[in-house]
């Protein structure tokens, strides 16, 4: 079954700065000859994942984490052994799938992995306890030499661990490992970065602060400084192969059905929290669009030329409204005729044909759910 859901928002938000680039700047982007505001598409996918952990979204056994201190974790997950003999067979442990800590204790990179690889690694250390040789005090291996001391079907055990542990986290996003190539995962959902449908300025706030200990003879601020921020309407995209994720998930149906259905909940509601002290921009989607096709199509170019203020109608509306037209359009070209739409429009400003209208997300995310499904029961 090939088949990509799609998810087209249209959300606005008030003066922010969610991304910052190296000046500290909200990102932006060149697209149609003229500067759009802009958000990574890794900010937004990372906003997604806690949103989705912190509501619980998915069961904590199939979430991952993004870190460098794995011995950290395996530390508490051996709480009852002593620490410094732990740490060294953990060392070992983790050399002999092809992982090396710096010394110290933290990995040469972020790794991101499923809690159930992270649980393995702690069980493997446990039941081969013994067999788990630390190199005598002074006496330090290259990644090779501790690959190589480290029995062969241990080894074989540390490496089978890393398989993506089924964690709905690395089935959507992906990951890569440099040393190991054979366990990286393609990402089953594609998300683009999210730019404005209209041309932007940056905004400058000059602010000061007053010391409130500061004496009568003191004048002036106790510091000064200045916060760019903007304010745009933005299209988001994100493209889901649903074999691609039903594969990363080894198979499993119950779990995949799961993660679509989180999917859409999460990138509907997830905001990211750059400034968010500052500015408060908690401005949710006035437009949530789901595609269900045989291929993804992004309609970004449907802003192209940007959209123009205007008295009379938002910015908003006048991008779901382009954004309906453009689909129009490409839809008899490149579309099929399986291809599907529901909508959640706040706008009133969306006019395609066909297109199921639903009035919550957990309804919207449900049926997903229920297409997807019933695709697999045919």
């Amino acid at each position: 079954m090939t088949l990509f859901v799609e998810l087209h928002l249209i959300q606005n938000f008030a003066p922010s700065n969610l991304n910052r680039d190296d000046t500290g700047a909200p990102k932006d982007a060149i697209f149609g000859g003229q500067r759009r505001a802009r958000v990574s598409s890794q900010c937004f996918k990372r906003a997604i994942r806690l949103y989705s952990r912190d509501q619980q979204l998915i069961p904590t056994e199939y979430r991952a984490l993004r870190t460098k201190k794995l011995q950290a974790l395996l530390l508490k997950r051996l709480a009852d052994r002593d620490q410094e003999e732990a740490s060294g067979k953990i060392e070992v442990a983790l050399a002999a799938a092809g992982l090396k800590l710096k010394d110290d204790g933290k990995t040469e990179y972020l790794l991101f992995l499923g809690e159930r690889e992270i649980a393995g690694f702690a069980a493997l250390i446990e039941e081969h306890w013994d067999a788990l040789i630390v190199p005598a005090a002074g006496e330090k291996k290259g990644k090779k030499e501790s690959k190589a001391a480290i029995p062969a079907e241990l080894a074989k055990q540390a490496k089978a661990l890393l398989d993506g542990g089924k964690a709905v986290d690395v089935a959507l996003f992906g990951r890569m490992l440099a040393d190991l190539p054979q366990v990286n995962q393609d990402a089953a959902c594609q998300v683009a970065h999210a730019i404005s449908t209209h041309r932007v300025e940056r905004d400058f706030d000059y602010f000061t602060a007053v010391d409130d200990v500061g004496g009568p003879d003191e004048t002036g601020a106790g510091m000064i400084g200045q916060v760019e921020f903007n304010s745009a309407t933005f299209y988001r995209y994100a493209a889901l192969d649903v074999s691609k994720l039903l594969q990363n998930l080894q198979d499993d149906k119950e779990l995949t059905a799961s993660a679509i259905e989180a999917l859409i909940q999460s990138m509907v509601r997830a905001i990211p929290s750059g400034k968010q002290n500052s500015f408060a921009a908690h401005n949710l989607p006035e437009f949530i669009g789901v595609s269900l096709r045989k291929s993804p199509l992004n309609l970004a170019n449907a802003f192209e030329r940007p959209i123009l203020p205007r008295h009379d109608k938002s910015l908003t509306e006048q991008s779901v409204a382009a954004l309906g037209e453009y689909e129009s359009k490409l839809a008899p070209v490149y579309g099929d005729a399986t291809d599907r739409w529901a909508h959640i429009d706040l706008t009133g400003k969306w006019q395609l044909k066909n297109s199921q209208a639903h009035i919550s997300v957990s309804e919207l995310a449900a049926w997903v759910r229920d297409v997807v499904e019933t695709q697999w029961g045919e």
